[in-house]
């Protein structure tokens, strides 16, 4: 792991503009079984968040044509896809890649803030709580829908390596870094 931060992968343009049409609610669908089986399999993860657990987060990658809202109110966590930023107390945006390989632990997200690569708007302190809270959680998306996809995980998972070798994009977890966002 270096200090500073590396050269993060962007979406070719032509992909999100051919994004844009899609319908949003079978990704909500998916996100939203995917975020109820991150809470059962982590609830520490949002215990951590102490005083934030109760917010929403506006996630927007920069190269999509939509921003993902997390919200965390009435105590379950809901992941929804939206074509316009939602309200939420907090907002960060940068590219999807920067958003994965921090969470996949390859990206030190304090250098992705003060290069620029991420902004973080409204409250940086549900923010800081929020990736340390993710941090802790040492998830790993690749695993995670493998285990839901039952007899096709060998598959998925050799679908997501040749994805990643030929993006660039961190799609599973790497070794644990020492860092944060804000």
């Amino acid at each position: 792991m270096t200090d500073h931060a590396p050269t993060i992968p962007r979406l070719p343009p032509l992909l999100g503009q051919a994004m844009r049409p899609l319908p949003l609610l079978p990704l909500t669908v998916t996100l939203s079984a995917l975020s109820r089986r991150l809470a059962k399999r982590h609830p520490g993860m949002f215990r951590r968040l102490g005083e934030h657990g109760n917010k929403r987060f506006a996630l927007d990658p920069t190269d999509l044509p939509m921003v993902f809202l997390m919200d965390l109110r009435g105590g379950r966590v809901r992941l929804s896809a939206h074509r316009k930023a939602p309200a939420a107390e907090a907002r960060i945006a940068g590219p999807i890649a920067a958003f994965l390989g921090m969470m996949h632990g390859a990206y030190d997200g304090d250098a992705l803030f003060f290069s620029r690569d991420l902004v973080v708007e409204g409250d940086t302190s549900a923010v800081l709580a929020l990736r340390n809270a993710i941090d802790d959680a040492e998830l790993d998306l690749t695993e995670e829908l493998a285990d839901l996809a039952g007899p096709m995980a060998g598959f998925l998972r050799a679908a997501v390596a040749q994805a990643e070798k030929q993006s660039g994009v961190v799609l599973h977890r790497v070794d644990t870094l020492a860092g944060g966002w804000a």
